[in-house]
């Protein structure tokens, strides 16, 4: 049995792995692919304290895990296909087995959202892309079309401008919604097209992306961009499944926590994107990984204590 087990590997879980063995606990993460989560396939971090030039998603996950891993931490990368989190000892069931926890880490973070059209996933890997980074360079000279307003979608668009001959930039409301640097940038780029109350409706292609079919939503008019790669960036959906009936979630399918990170099993912490929280970036989920493990350090010494909200006592005594 181990104290802290964390399930994902993303900066909220190799965070709160850093505390956890730092703190004398015993922890293992549970991993399914690489370390760095969604954070590993962002070309370049720029707003990330302590690193003025900005660093390398990878790279910056890379030096997460050597970090937490040097103070102990185990990382196994083994998908985890069920949890066991309502008994006072925990469970986390990968193929290799179950490996029982006196407290669980919830880092499983989120999935790009899709758009929902036909045949979008058939074309995912071949012309549709959720990964700028990942996936730009293959489409050096060519035109491609980003969807989305936000900070991720203006950013690959001056990323992929470096590698294509045009880039579209479609979002559904009239104005963006990025950071006003980000904006100025996009609209200075010669490569790059705005196309603002717009939506793209279809895709063309069986086997590979050929064309996409964009809808103007104040006129209703339509429109064929021959466009090679589309590069969708409008959110995340939480991953949930392994919790949905045995956690509380939010309105919009979030974990839900209080201020300290608690769910609402004793014992079960969430951190990172997959909880509701008002900002998803790589700094705020290192924070909660951090406050995560303090608190699951703390309801380890309480020896199973009430912890979270029911743990008034402690509160009161601090706020003394």
């Amino acid at each position: 049995m181990v104290d802290i087990a964390i399930v994902g590997g993303g900066p909220a879980g190799l965070t709160a792995g850093l505390y956890a063995a730092r703190g004398g606990a015993s922890a293992v993460l549970f991993e399914e692919v690489f370390a760095g989560g969604q954070a590993a396939k962002t070309h370049k971090i720029d707003n990330y304290p302590g690193f003025e030039e900005g660093i390398e998603g990878m790279e910056l996950g890379q030096r997460m895990q050597l970090q937490a891993v040097r103070f102990g931490l185990e990382m196994r990368y083994e998908p985890v296909t069920g949890l066991r989190l309502l008994e006072p000892v925990k469970g986390v069931e990968t193929s290799a087995g179950v490996t029982e926890a006196r407290t669980v880490i919830l880092c499983t973070g989120a999935v790009p959202r899709k758009l929902g059209l036909p045949n979008e996933e058939a074309l995912i890997g071949a012309g549709v892309s959720f990964c700028a980074s990942c996936d730009g360079a293959f489409f050096r000279g060519k035109e491609v079309a980003v969807v989305g307003g936000g900070d991720t979608a203006l950013g690959d668009a001056l990323y992929l401008a470096r590698f294509a001959s045009k880039v579209y930039l479609i979002h559904r409301r009239d104005e963006l919604r990025g950071c006003a640097m980000l904006q100025k940038a996009v609209r200075a780029e010669p490569k790059a097209e705005l196309l603002l109350s717009s939506a793209v409706t279809a895709l063309s292609g069986e086997t590979l992306l050929s064309g996409i079919t964009v809808e103007d939503l104040k006129t209703e008019k339509t429109r064929q961009l021959p466009v090679s790669g589309l590069f969708v960036a409008v959110g995340a959906e939480p991953r949930v499944e392994l919790v949905r009936g045995a956690l509380e979630l939010t309105e919009s399918g979030y974990i839900g926590t209080d201020a300290k990170l608690h769910t609402s099993a004793a014992g079960v912490f969430a951190a990172g994107d997959v909880r509701d929280t008002p900002l998803r970036q790589v700094v705020t989920a290192v924070a909660d990984g951090a406050l995560a493990a303090a608190q699951a350090l703390e309801y380890l010494t309480l020896a199973g204590r009430p912890s979270g909200a029911m743990n008034n006592e402690c509160g009161a005594l601090r706020a003394q």
